[in-house]
């Protein structure tokens, strides 16, 4: 028990109470262990005080981890926010989605904030007010201690007087019988009833104080044994609740700020977009080897010229035969697709067909025929033939080539790559150059970058007949066949 001060209302006689309190119960404790005399004990108690011990230290241990939580959740806020004013800073006013960044920004303070509020509401307090009741049961229980080394030594104290009444009887006695002789009649009548007064009294003052020390102890003693239990049985649900609002409130806020998070990425992608758009030569997604490759433009297919078709030929008398002979020559051999009838160079194919030969043969075809005329005009007849069947051949070749070679159903057209490509990404198809490339149309015409192709290696196709191998490439890495 703590000290008395002295002080308004406390007298030097309750000073005095309290320290032969003090020294009887130490005195009494000492008899304890030494084995002097027994100590009341109650195993049940003794279980529920050292579970109360262990309550209150995993109770103070997630008090402070949990305040530990909160301060780093608060210091999360703070960096958080220094993050987005560098780049609320950084952002310029005229970029696209100035107000709907400082708008996100604003929503991720209030919602740091909120979350920081809630957990102190909902668990901090929480916490707070459930230690809040270990200090005055501790206290209790230290009391009950004292009160409990009080009734063993008044119960002591009484066992020891009425053990001792036969033999106090007997010493008190001895010196009366002495007395009543050396003293006169009258007074050994007084003598012999004092002290059996003297007897009396103290049996009465020892049977008085185990009494009183009995009762207050009984009394504290029942409150602990019915709140101790109940304290211990409590924890499972507060534990519960306690996880479960930070759980709770942790699933909300981060929901929370991912939508906020989710928004600022839209806003910023749709800035990336549009600032590619502008004059930049260069997708930020697909970056070139260095080296002789062009750079990528905005437009491949502007900044590629158009191939006006060659101008019609019509041999006269005076060429050459070998002339006219290479002139169709040259003219058979056009430059035709073997995936589609529908895909060979129309111009070059157009122009021969296109020729005149009745008026050829009639330019050739003097009004009278010499010997030189005749056999002139004789050549001229054959190389028409000729040219003729080789045309004919080379279109059942074209149909043979087409009925052997089954093209994907996205096939568009064919390309063959003029510059070596080194693919950076996954998703993108390695070139070499004078690789032959089956140009796809795209699942979703919004996937399409801006200078950009989708294909597949011919030679991947013909092998393997699958596009798992597809991929997109620059299209001014490439020339259309």
């Amino acid at each position: 028990m703590a000290e008395l001060p002295m002080g308004k209302g406390v007298s030097a006689g309750k000073i005095a109470s309290n320290v032969q309190k003090k020294i009887t119960r130490a005195q009494e404790k000492v008899l304890q262990k030494l084995g002097k005399a027994d100590e009341t004990k109650d195993l049940a108690f003794e279980e529920g005080v050292i579970n109360f011990n262990k309550q209150l230290i995993e109770g103070t241990k997630l008090q402070k981890d949990l305040r530990a939580y909160l301060t780093a959740v608060k210091a999360m806020h703070e960096s958080s926010k220094h993050l987005y004013e560098c780049l609320d800073d950084m952002y310029e006013s005229d970029w696209y989605g100035r107000k709907d960044v400082d708008s996100l920004f604003e929503d991720s303070d209030l919602l740091w904030i909120d979350f920081h509020q809630k957990l102190v509401d909902h668990a901090l307090i929480s916490m707070d007010t459930y230690l809040g009741q270990f200090p005055d049961i501790k206290s209790r229980i230290a009391k009950r201690d004292r009160k409990l080394v009080d009734f063993d030594s008044a119960r002591h104290n009484y066992a020891a007087v009425n053990k001792g009444k036969k033999k106090e009887g007997i010493k008190i006695t001895k010196p009366a019988s002495l007395l009543e002789r050396a003293a006169p009649g009258w007074a050994q009548g007084i003598l012999s009833a004092h002290n059996v007064a003297q007897t009396s009294l103290s049996r009465s003052q020892a049977e008085e104080e185990l009494d009183r020390a009995q009762k207050v102890f009984e009394e504290i003693n029942i409150d602990l044994q019915e709140e101790l239990p109940s304290l211990w049985n409590s924890r499972v649900g507060f534990y519960v609740n306690t996880f479960q609002s930070v759980a709770g409130l942790e699933e909300k806020f981060h929901r929370e700020m991912g939508k906020i998070n989710q928004n600022l990425n839209d806003t910023l992608e749709k800035l990336e977009n549009q600032d590619v758009s502008s004059d930049r030569t260069q997708d930020a997604n697909h970056t070139l080897s260095p080296g002789v490759p062009p750079a990528i433009p905005k437009s491949p297919s502007k900044l590629r010229p158009m191939v006006p078709p060659p101008p019609k030929v019509t041999p006269s008398m005076d060429m050459k035969q070998e002339n006219i002979i290479n002139l169709f020559g040259e003219a058979a051999t056009p430059n035709i697709s073997v995936t589609s009838p529908t895909q060979y160079d129309a111009p070059a194919t157009a122009n021969l067909l296109d020729m005149d030969l009745d008026s050829l043969q009639a330019a050739t075809t003097p009004a009278a025929q010499t010997w030189d005329s005749w056999e002139a005009t004789e050549k001229v007849a054959v190389t028409e033939e000729a040219v003729a069947e080789t045309v004919n051949e080379t279109a059942q070749a074209t149909t043979e080539s087409t009925e052997s070679v089954e093209m994907p159903e996205s096939f568009l057209f064919k390309v063959k790559a003029m510059h070596d490509y080194n693919a950076n990404d996954s998703d993108e198809l390695e070139l070499k150059s004078g690789d032959v490339v089956l140009v796809l149309s795209y699942e979703s015409p919004d996937d399409q970058d801006e200078g950009w192709l989708m294909g597949v290696r011919e030679s991947d196709w013909i092998q393997h007949k699958v596009l798992g191998k597809k991929g997109v490439f620059p299209e001014n890495f490439t020339q259309r066949m």
